[in-house]
């Protein structure tokens, strides 16, 4: 929820499948369910909010896999073609379970679980 919706029209037209929370759930979830939806259907989360790491380090388990940004302009018209390398040269860590984390200098991959 604490990223645009403009996301998932986004990533469409760069071949990649999304949701934006508000098309599954609440808007008043919790991160702990977020978090259970994602691993139920293999689902990747994309999010803002650094509480999904923490949360994965808490569970200690290998789903679902985070990606981050670590930014202050988050919109896709600002750091949209960052976000597509970050996935394109991830992916296969992505579907094996890591916390991928975007910021302006580098990604910082770990391997889940942490």
């Amino acid at each position: 929820m604490n990223l645009s919706p403009l996301w998932v029209e986004f990533f469409a037209r760069s071949g990649f499948d999304s949701l934006h929370w508000s098309q599954i759930g609440k808007a008043s979830a919790a991160d702990s369910e977020i978090m259970d939806y994602a691993s139920a259907n293999g689902l990747t989360i994309f999010t803002h909010d650094l509480d999904f790491g923490a949360l994965l380090a808490y569970r200690k388990t290998s789903q679902p896999s985070v990606i981050q940004i670590r930014a202050q302009e988050i919109l896709p018209s600002d750091i949209g073609e960052k976000m597509l390398r970050a996935l394109r040269t991830t992916i296969v860590d992505l579907e094996a379970g890591a916390l991928v984390t975007v910021d302006s200098g580098r990604n910082r991959i770990r391997m889940l679980p942490i």
